[in-house]
Formats: structure tokens, sequence, C-alpha cells
């Protein structure tokens, strides 16, 4: 089992202003950082650790400090940044602790899209993401575009596409994918909203008191239907998660195809990550866009 060295330790109670925590476990479930819970007197925290040169904690903090601007605290949690420390080349983020439970995901589906709703309403006149940040542990280019589709060609697909092995893809069908997800975006209107951008199972939860939580974000400026396709990647999702979420942003037509078209993006997010399996399922989303 990794431990913490006694400085960070150190670091962390000066930062708190505590003596020496009572325990410290680790919390095992993430492949990128190291986590654990730290319990003090009155107090308990989750604490990630990170000791890659890429500043993976330092976005999540970004992206945690932008969607709690927008929630409605009656329905949906976000973890509260606590404290961001470096030391050497360790990054460490501290937040508070939340209890999970079992309980349904009502409030879950609803919170999402209430938060989705309130940032539209200030959202910027474009789509993108003003820094650079990762999805897992690959990037996720920063800029803007007025036009969705252009964002999501140009600072989504192309750069994972560019990443793929030389020989996995050829030039003509990258181009031929390229627009033929054009081509199915055009007509659609999308709702430019701050999204979670990483929202599968393991990024969700239920507090003691049926709240929803969201956490480990890639947040950006999207069209807010890619947090919905990317509940679908993997599932596990109920379904009063997808009635609440309806009940305040109704389903579009033609969504089937484009959960597809922006899972797509995950997809080859997963091949550059991992390789094996998510090669062959690139290669099955390719077949299927192509053939809308």
């Amino acid at each position: 089992m990794q431990k913490l060295s006694h400085f960070e330790v150190s670091e962390i109670c000066n930062q708190l202003g505590e003596g020496s925590p009572k325990s410290i476990k680790q919390v095992f479930g993430g492949d990128i950082h190291k986590s654990w819970e730290i319990e003090f007197q009155n107090a308990k925290f989750f604490l990630k650790r990170n000791e890659r040169k890429a500043k993976f904690l330092k976005f999540e903090e970004f992206c945690l400090k932008n969607l709690q601007k927008y929630i409605n605290y009656e329905n949906l949690i976000i973890p509260k940044i606590v404290s961001y420390i470096e030391i050497n080349n360790v990054e460490l983020l501290l937040m508070e602790w939340i209890d999970m439970s079992n309980s349904d995901q009502q409030k879950l589906g609803q919170g999402l899209a209430e938060m989705h709703i309130e940032s539209n309403k200030f959202n910027p006149q474009s789509f993108g993401c003003p820094v650079d940040g990762y999805i897992g542990t690959k990037n996720q280019t920063k800029g803007w575009r007025e036009n969705w589709i252009k964002c999501f060609i140009d600072l989504r697909i192309e750069p994972q596409l560019a990443i793929l092995d030389k020989d996995f893809l050829e030039i003509n069908i990258k181009n031929k994918i390229k627009s033929k997800i054009e081509s199915e975006l055009h007509y659609h209107e999308p709702f430019n909203a701050l999204v979670h951008g990483d929202l599968w199972s393991g990024n969700v939860g239920v507090n003691q008191t049926s709240k929803g939580v969201i956490f480990d974000p890639a947040s950006w400026w999207a069209d807010c239907e890619v947090d919905i396709a990317m509940t679908k990647l993997f599932g596990n999702f109920r379904s009063e998660f997808y009635e609440n979420y309806y009940k305040i942003i109704p389903i579009k037509k033609g969504f089937e195809k484009r959960t597809i078209v922006y899972n797509f993006y995950h997809v080859l997010n997963h091949a550059n990550m991992f390789g094996g399996s998510y090669c062959h399922q690139v290669k099955d989303y390719i077949k299927k866009i192509l053939s809308f």
C-alpha cells in the first residue's frame, strides 16, 4: 500500500490548522490518482494525490469550482475544495468528505439538468474551454469556436484521431468520419452548457440525504447532450435519472445517433489510453457512424 510521506501529511495539517490525523485510510477505485480518507478529531476529508508531471489535479480544481457556480444545492452536490497543495512534483487536492448511499437517482437527474439550464443563462457565445485540460490521462485541448460542430471536430475529435497509431486508420477514413459527423450534427440545435465532461457511473453518486453527487469532471462548454450520451456508454444509470432530467430538458429528435457520435470521442480516448478492445470499439463506432 502506498503511503503519504510525513512531509505531505505535515503540510496538510498546516493547511487545516490541525494536529496529527486520527486515521489515514487509502481509498481504492481510481486508476489515475491515489486517494485517501483522512480523519481528524472533528472532520474528515478526501485527498487525491498525483505524482505525474501533468497538472491533473489543478485542472480538476478548476472544473469543480466552475461547476459549483451553477448547481442547485437542494438536488446536487459537488465536493468543495479545501486546499490544493504542490510539493515538488506532487499535487495534493484536499476536498470535503461525502458519505454515499445507494438511494435512487431522482435528484441526480434533476440536479444535472438544473446545472445545465443555469449555466446556459451565463454561458459564453462560444463552445470550448479557456484552459488546456485532461480527459483521463490524455490532453483535452483548450480553445473556443462559435460553431458547435467546429468545436467538437477541431477540439475534441481531431486531437484524438491525431494521436492514434498511424497505421490504425487511413487518412481517407479519418476524413470520412469527420465529414459524416459534420453532416449528422448539421441540423441539430445544441444547448450550450457547462458540462461535467466525463459523466460515467464511476464519477457520480448519491449522498445520505438522496442528493446527487458528481465529481472527477473534465468540464467544458458544450452541447449538454454530451453528458447524457456518456451516461449510456457504460450504463448503470437508473430510469429515474433520465425521467427527471428529461422533465427539465426534454430529449430531442435524433439523440440516439448523436449518442454514438458524442461517445466516439470517449471511445477514441480510451483506445489512446488503453489500446486493446477499445481499438476494436473505435472501428465498430466508425462503421455505425458511416452507416447513418
